[in-house]
């Protein structure tokens, strides 16, 4: 003889309402518990246009990068997060060609503090670009100072992301 699987014995209903009704205590026209009304859904990728573009500068280059493909469906994620590549980038690579300048050529220390302004200007208009992707509500911006040099470049990097 057969031991029987396990589970409710063969022929009777599974638990639970049956199926085609709504649960008891909801009509077909309520919302689901949790429901807010005037709740826009999020974009495909998950985040919206305000967000992405707060994360896109929120670490520099690396989140730019990250978003450019995580923000994919959405060009003004992707704008925001090829500008910080390109801007944040940028400024990182001529940071780190200071710095091996200045460590090969010791020019009264000039060379140094050109990089430590390099940084200081990093720093304040990294704060200004979040503040402005934030308070924006990631609306496009160019970066003060810079922004006719980097949007070109921001811009080809956006539409080459499929």
């Amino acid at each position: 003889m057969q031991n029987q699987p396990p589970g409710p014995p063969s022929g009777t209903p599974p638990p639970g309402p049956p199926p085609g009704n709504p649960p008891s205590g909801y009509d077909q026209g309520t919302p689901p518990p949790g429901y807010q009304p005037g709740y826009q859904p999020a974009a495909t990728s998950g985040i919206d246009k305000r967000t992405g573009a707060f994360l896109a500068y929120l670490l520099g280059w690396i989140t730019g990068l990250i978003m450019l493909f995580v923000g994919k469906n959405d060009p003004d994620v992707k704008y925001h997060a090829a500008q910080s590549l390109v801007f944040f980038g940028g400024l990182q690579v001529l940071s780190i060609i200071l710095s091996i300048v200045s460590g090969i050529v010791h020019l009264f220390g000039f060379i140094s503090i050109v990089g430590y302004l390099v940084g200081l200007f990093a720093f304040i208009m990294w704060i200004v670009c979040l503040y402005k992707a934030w308070s924006g509500g990631g609306a496009r911006f160019e970066i003060p100072l810079v922004g006719g040099v980097v949007t070109p470049y921001a811009e080809q990097i956006a539409n080459s992301v499929n």
